[in-house]
């Protein structure tokens, strides 16, 4: 072996540290990067999976409160939400036909900060109508949430928490007025109100009757401006907003109770279900005539909207 001389081994050392170097402090950075996302990264849901959970839930059949099919729907929802935490919050409505159990499903992300953004649905089927198994009003928001559940549960965020609110009872058990309808949402809007927690609420986001594959999103005229002006940036921001906002029109529905009491709230509507709402309320109302993509659309504004809520940029929507 030929011995080295003095010199190369002292270059040789000075190459190594410089090599080293950078290479160690690219090595901390990375350890120092958050393996999870932060408020201002997008987030994507999947609405192949989404239309995936339609189809499980109405293979349960009619869904009303207190019905076999309802149970095994609240089954799969602890199932899904098993490694979530998870409130189940029972109470018995007075209804035209009686005193009834219902029981709404709340499942809470954490924040960085004491505010929420409610994102909500209703799970329940109208049980009026014979066969009725809802694919769109009721189930297409039931299975959105659900995915927008394995987003949450993914990526740790900054900014306020997210809870993911499933509400029992929003469907009339006769005729719909103010005191037979929207049992669920008028129970906790009252609950929370005296606990407390509505003042916390910096956002109600409602999805009902999302899933049609003619797509289009009604502009609510009952809707918090601002709020709505929030989810029009975010279907913009996403190039999503030609399914938006086509049509204005007020809408009774499970935000109500919370608009009552202050919270600004917006209900993401297609209340256009076939040519003259035709597939509305009837047999007909089935998994074929939903797309994977309007259920993606709606989750990504959905999730771009709590994305522009925790930076803060609803202020200029606001003005």
């Amino acid at each position: 072996m030929k011995p080295v001389g003095r010199g190369f081994v002292i270059w040789l050392m000075a190459v190594a540290v410089c090599t080293v170097q950078p290479a160690l402090a690219k090595k901390q950075a990375a350890a120092k990067k958050p393996a999870t996302a932060a408020s201002d990264e997008r987030l994507h849901v999947s609405g192949a999976r989404a239309l995936t959970y339609v189809k499980d839930v109405v293979a349960f059949g009619m869904r009303p409160p207190g019905s076999p099919g309802q149970a095994k729907q609240q089954a799969y929802l602890r199932s899904k939400l098993k490694a979530d935490n998870l409130e189940e919050d029972k109470f018995k409505a007075k209804t035209p036909v009686g005193e009834v159990e219902m029981t709404n499903f709340i499942a809470k992300y954490p924040g960085t900060t004491n505010d929420i953004i409610v994102i909500s649905s209703h799970y329940d089927t109208l049980p009026s109508v014979k066969n009725f198994v809802g694919a769109n009003d009721g189930g297409s928001s039931t299975a959105l949430l659900l995915e927008l559940a394995n987003q949450l549960r993914e990526h740790k965020r900054t900014g306020p928490a997210v809870w993911l609110v499933w509400f029992d009872g929003e469907e009339a058990f006769k005729t719909w007025t103010a005191d037979d309808s929207t049992y669920g949402s008028r129970h906790l809007a009252a609950k929370w109100q005296q606990d407390g927690t509505l003042k916390r609420i910096k956002a109600f986001i409602l999805a009902d009757m999302i899933g049609d594959a003619d797509l289009n999103v009604d502009h609510d005229g009952n809707s918090t401006p601002w709020l709505s002006d929030l989810v029009y940036k975010a279907a913009s921001n996403l190039s999503r907003k030609s399914y938006f906002y086509a049509k204005d029109a007020p809408v009774e529905d499970d935000h109500i109770p919370f608009a009552k009491a202050g919270v600004p709230v917006v209900d993401l509507i297609d209340f256009t279900y076939g040519y003259n709402n035709v597939f509305w309320h009837t047999p007909e109302d089935t998994p074929d005539k939903l797309s994977a993509n309007s259920l993606q659309i709606v989750g990504d504004v959905i999730l771009e909207t709590v994305r522009l809520l925790s930076t803060g940029q609803e202020t200029q929507s606001k003005k």
